[in-house]
């Protein structure tokens, strides 16, 4: 067999923009040749490898700008063929492990953005391996790349506003990946409390985003500290005494106690239990770690959003359900899928799939699925479950969604609509095409050229002629209430509609009215309301006379007792006062005879009927000859005298003598005399 000299090279993965542009068959076209050569370089020997593989400058270039073009677009689904993506991803992983195991791999290879671009895209087990195996074999390139990102990062988050805080927070999330899969990373930027000292500093800022990127991020290198083959316990207790310092130093200075950055990681993250239950599990507790654990546990916000396991009673499968399924999935939701890049912005290892049971699990809760990711208590038939598995895309989705439907005839159409322009020239295409224009007829004419053709002008002679028969003194009839113009027919039958009817029905009202109102003058009980004055003879009279009812004629009564301006209403229109009066009744007053008098003339029946001071009951109190009172009707001369000379003489009499009488003898000391 001839030995093998070079491959031809590998193309970079282009980015996302550049691939939205690229045709479906062209990309199916790289995603071979990436395949062919990838798998060529897999199929060499080790020695081989390291002459071929390892020299090519081709692969370490397509490997970076695959994994990070990657894990740039690992929320979104995958374009083309679902297979071909998945064998790239695994042949991308293999030749990167491999040539890292060689003894001289690419520099590019060595670099912390490469290993975290491999942690997000291959999750935490695949990702340790790979970090791993660079920290054993190729230790000394990877630290100073580590370094020279944790001095760009504590310069940045030191410097606060001033800093490009933008790339510091972007720098913190590609970290995290790296930060997940390996605890050696953790426990190189837990080492000295620069990097600590940093992050607290910089949450001060109100940067909501890189505030919980700063929480992330410490959360990671602390629970990384607990992990690996050697968990560093003693560095971590004291990164959590400083953390409890920084705490106290915030306490007592004039801010919120609870906008700290300790209280915000005691409170939204279990970092508490794991490191308790992760010390008592490794039997190397400490009266230090808890004393210390207890205190930063007193720094958690009140109603914080502790999460403790609880038992989900689990749905039974019943059978119901879309009959049309493929893998056990159905088309997601919008919504659906958001919830799904939610979890996987923090664990881009899980598959879409997984993360679609995980949510069925849990009833669609992200914090629940969250916290129970980062506590390790899934339930048994999920940890088992393919962390890696996709949804399938809607290419994939093939077979007849509704089998048992029958067929059925078409539907009638809706009715066509008409116009009067149907079937015209134009629909007959038989309009003469001098007629068609675009525009403007004459677009060359102005409007005086128009003016001055009179060929289209109406006939002067008609208009004058129409002028002439016009005659502008005859006036039109008004036909505004005609029976055409209102509508409908006037109802003469109903009140007020018929002039005659309604006059007639006023004469007999005020016929009624007439006779109703003389004899109340004259016979006021001829109204009452029982039954003697209903089988009275002035009562049937009065029925004979207007034809009305017993109770019409009682109620007319009671209103027109009632109604004091009705009464006058009647006294002047059925008035027979002719303007002569036979008799002048005297106004003056006069004493009655004795026991003769009415029941105002008891004073002169009875002369001793006084009362105290001489005056008689009966008599209105008052000094003065006048005889008017004050209450008495208006108009009348002496009650208007008295009015007058209350108010003339009141400020010498009533209260105002009987004050300065009291302040006299109050004087005297409340004695008489």
């Amino acid at each position: 067999m001839a030995k093998v000299t070079a491959f031809p090279p590998l193309v970079p993965f282009p980015e996302a923009a550049w691939r939205e542009h690229i045709v479906p068959e062209e990309w199916e076209a790289c995603l071979d040749a990436w395949l062919a050569l990838a798998g060529a370089h897999l199929s060499l020997s080790n020695a081989d490898f390291a002459r071929v593989s390892a020299e090519d400058e081709s692969l370490p270039a397509f490997l970076t700008s695959y994994a990070e073009q990657t894990g740039l677009s690992h929320d979104k689904t995958p374009s083309g063929n679902v297979h071909k993506t998945r064998q790239l991803r695994k042949q991308s992983f293999l030749l990167s492990h491999r040539l890292l195991n060689t003894d001289h791999p690419p520099g590019s290879l060595l670099r912390w953005e490469f290993l975290a671009h491999l942690s997000k895209i291959y999750g935490k087990d695949h990702g340790n391996k790979v970090v791993t195996l660079v920290w054993k074999r190729h230790l000394p390139s990877l630290e100073s790349s580590l370094a020279a990102i944790k001095t760009y990062l504590i310069k940045e988050l030191d410097t606060g506003l001033k800093g490009d805080l933008r790339t510091a927070e972007s720098e913190l999330k590609r970290l995290d990946h790296l930060l997940h899969s390996s605890p050696e990373v953790a426990a190189f930027f837990m080492a000295g409390s620069d990097f600590v000292d940093s992050l607290i500093s910089c949450y001060k800022l109100m940067n909501p985003p890189l505030r919980n990127t700063i929480i992330s991020t410490l959360y990671l290198c602390l629970i990384g500290l607990t992990e690996g083959e050697k968990p560093n316990f003693s560095a971590l207790v004291d990164q959590l005494y400083s953390l409890k310092a920084a705490a106290e130093a915030h306490k007592a200075g004039p801010t919120n106690v609870n906008d700290s950055l300790v209280a915000e990681l005691v409170t939204e993250t279990p970092i508490l239990k794991q490191v308790q239950q992760r010390i008592e599990a490794s039997g190397s507790g400490s009266s230090r770690a808890k004393s210390v654990l207890t205190s930063l546990g007193g720094f958690r916000k009140a109603g914080g959003s502790s999460r403790p396991q609880r038992l989900i009673k689990r749905k039974i499968n019943k059978g119901k359900g879309v009959a049309f399924e493929v893998d056990g999935y159905t088309s997601v939701h919008v919504h659906r899928m958001s919830l799904v890049s939610q979890v996987q912005d923090l664990f881009p290892d899980l598959g879409s799939g997984f993360v679609v049971k995980l949510l069925d699990e849990y009833g669609d809760d992200v914090e629940q699925v969250i916290s129970h990711l980062l506590e390790g208590s899934l339930p048994a038939h999920l940890e088992s479950a393919d962390r890696s598995a996709e949804l399938p895309s809607p290419s994939q989705l093939t077979g007849d969604p509704a089998p048992n439907l029958a067929p059925h005839s078409t539907p009638p159409q809706l009715p066509t609509r008409h116009n009067i322009f149907d079937d015209d020239e134009f629909d007959q295409l038989a309009i003469d095409t001098s007629k068609l224009h675009f525009g403007q007829r004459n677009p060359e004419k102005t409007a005086d050229d128009i003016l001055r053709d009179r060929s289209t002008a109406p006939n002067k002679a008609a208009i004058l002629s129409a002028l002439a028969a016009f005659d502008s003194d005859d006036d039109e009839r008004d036909d505004t209430y005609d029976v055409a113009d209102v509508g409908g027919t006037v109802d003469s039958a109903a009140p007020g509609n018929n002039p005659e009817e309604d006059k007639t029905s006023t004469d007999v009202r005020d016929a009624q009215d007439e006779a109703l109102f003389r004899a109340y003058r004259a016979t006021p009980n001829v109204f009452d309301r029982d039954a003697a004055t209903r089988r009275g003879k002035a009562r049937l009279a009065l029925k004979e006379e207007i034809g009305m009812t017993d109770e019409a004629i009682e109620g007319w009564g009671l209103m027109l007792s009632r109604d004091g301006r009705q009464m006058k209403r009647l006294e002047a229109k059925f008035s027979t006062f002719t303007g002569t009066q036979k008799e002048l009744a005297p106004t003056s007053w006069r004493a009655s005879p004795q026991g003769s008098g009415t029941e105002d003339s008891d004073v002169d029946g009875n002369r001793n009927d006084r009362g105290r001071g001489g005056r008689l009951r009966g008599t209105p109190r008052g000094r003065g000859r006048g005889r008017g009172n004050v209450a008495g009707p208006s108009g009348e001369r002496d009650t208007e005298m008295a009015r007058r000379g209350k108010e003339a003489n009141k400020g010498s009499r009533a209260n105002h003598n009987r004050r300065d009488q009291r302040a006299r003898k109050m004087a005297r000391g409340g004695f008489p005399g």
